[in-house]
């Protein structure tokens, strides 16, 4: 964790982007690092959590982070929370919490809420389109003889 908040103390100074860092630890070995670089490099996927999982991902060969575990200077937002159950990390420690990091305007509890609305009733409007089509791509995948097994 000191190393997590050593990162995100780097890339906030440095006005990369806001006081969040990450490591993944593999068998007491970090294999991954990485700061907030949302400002940086005008990406906003570009969190701390992300950032490592990448590196880490690309130092395995391998998309599964099974066996890993996340620490982080702040309770995961929900993108890098759903990227981190996606790389199948076993583990996630974290410093401050959402309630936290609200305080000086980082607010992700509305992501939160408006995650367990149906879809339309979301802010952000969403809608089915060219339902059939898509499902075919199910179906083409299904068929295919090597699948990447989830």
């Amino acid at each position: 964790m000191r190393r997590a908040i050593g990162l995100a103390r780097i890339g906030m100074n440095a006005g990369a982007g806001g006081p969040f860092g990450a490591v993944i630890v593999k068998d007491g070995e970090i294999i991954g690092e990485g700061h907030n670089r949302v400002v940086a490099t005008n990406d906003p996927t570009a969190h701390g959590e992300i950032v490592a999982i990448r590196e880490a991902c690309q130092r395995l060969g391998s998309f599964s982070l099974e066996g890993c575990e996340v620490y982080t200077t702040g309770e995961p937002c929900p993108m890098c929370l759903g990227a981190i159950h996606w790389a199948r990390v076993s583990r996630i420690y974290y410093g401050f919490s959402i309630e936290d990091a609200a305080t000086i305007g980082f607010d992700d509890r509305e992501f939160y809420r408006q995650f367990v609305l149906p879809p339309g009733e979301r802010h952000l409007p969403s809608e089915a389109y060219a339902v059939e089509e898509a499902r075919l791509l199910l179906a083409e995948y299904a068929a295919l003889p090597l699948k990447v097994p989830y």
